[in-house]
């Protein structure tokens, strides 16, 4: 009761309120399963084709279908329950939720791709020479689908889940930890896969490694400023005159002259780096700068919150 005078107050209705949060579920559920549908390309265009591996729980199911014929589809949702469960008592309900998206998810586009596949409707992309760019753009699509579907909260299961869950532990890079559980599961594969055939697949997961990274941090990326000068204020009122960018001015003191003075923090696009290189250089030849990558900037003048 108290709850809804609350949303009555702040203008809320309780209708308004759950087509709000109806929305916010599809924007992160849409791009999950858009993810998990570059990846099931990926693995059925670019990889079974050329009898390339890849890791984790998708190496296993690969390795049976090379052996046995055993659709794709089949066992990776059979072999993901076990790991699903383990994420159920780690990940916590939301992010369960989202896994269990990712699993059906690529299931069901694997089991999609292959039925157009074998109904002639998609012709796989299947070279006896050119295998490098066959694992090239194997790592661009699998990357570029897990990371979707990672930088949105969920995961495709397998090792995607123990990816997560070493992130949220201790702070690992889910790339990173992905780069290292494929490279073991690809390399006890040598018994069933030529070695020429490995080193292909290990340029497709680094690549892959990579684009993940790169999804996860953020397609767009800035640079900050840290500038240590003794006309600090001068140089903060002429880059919010002529660059129109906002500033941080941070007390400090010299350690060797004691003296007070103001560190200047901004920043700016790729675009304006030089821009801003030269609107210090014009106040203070001597000023110390410090430049340094920013990922994923959100805020005025940048990407929306």
């Amino acid at each position: 009761m108290l709850a809804e005078k609350n949303c009555r107050y702040h203008g809320f209705t309780e209708d308004s309120m759950n087509t709000a949060k109806l929305s916010s579920i599809i924007k992160t559920v849409a791009p999950i399963m858009l993810g998990t549908a570059v990846y099931a390309f990926g693995l059925l265009y670019f990889i079974i084709p050329n009898q390339l591996m890849e890791g984790g729980v998708t190496g296993i199911t690969i390795l049976l279908n090379y052996g046995f014929g055993i659709p794709v589809f089949l066992t990776t949702l059979l072999l993901n329950l076990p790991l699903f469960l383990l994420g159920w008592k780690e990940l916590g309900g939301r992010q369960i939720i989202y896994t269990g998206v990712g699993i059906g998810s690529l299931s069901f586009f694997l089991w999609v791709f292959e039925r157009m596949i074998a109904l002639g409707w998609v012709e796989p992309f299947q070279t006896e020479h050119d295998f490098i760019l066959a694992s090239l753009y194997a790592g661009v699509t699998l990357g570029l689908g897990l990371g979707l579907v990672f930088r949105f909260g969920g995961t495709t299961g397998g090792v995607d889940i123990v990816a997560r869950i070493c992130g949220r532990r201790f702070g690992w890079s889910m790339g990173q930890v992905i780069l290292v559980i494929d490279v073991v599961i690809i390399g006890s594969s040598l018994l069933y896969i030529p070695r020429e055939k490995i080193l292909y697949t290990l340029v497709a997961v680094f690549i892959s490694s990579r684009v993940i990274d790169f999804i996860q941090e953020g397609a767009y990326a800035a640079k900050a400023f840290t500038i240590i000068s003794d006309f600090g204020q001068e140089i903060a009122e002429l880059i919010t005159r002529d660059l129109e960018r906002g500033v941080t001015l941070i007390p400090s003191i010299g350690a060797y002259s004691k003296q007070a003075k103001h560190t200047v923090y901004c920043v700016v696009s790729r675009q304006e780096i030089r821009r801003l290189s030269q609107l210090v250089k014009s106040v203070d030849p001597r000023a110390f700068v410090i430049i340094s990558d920013v990922h994923d900037v959100q805020g005025e003048g940048f990407r929306e919150i």
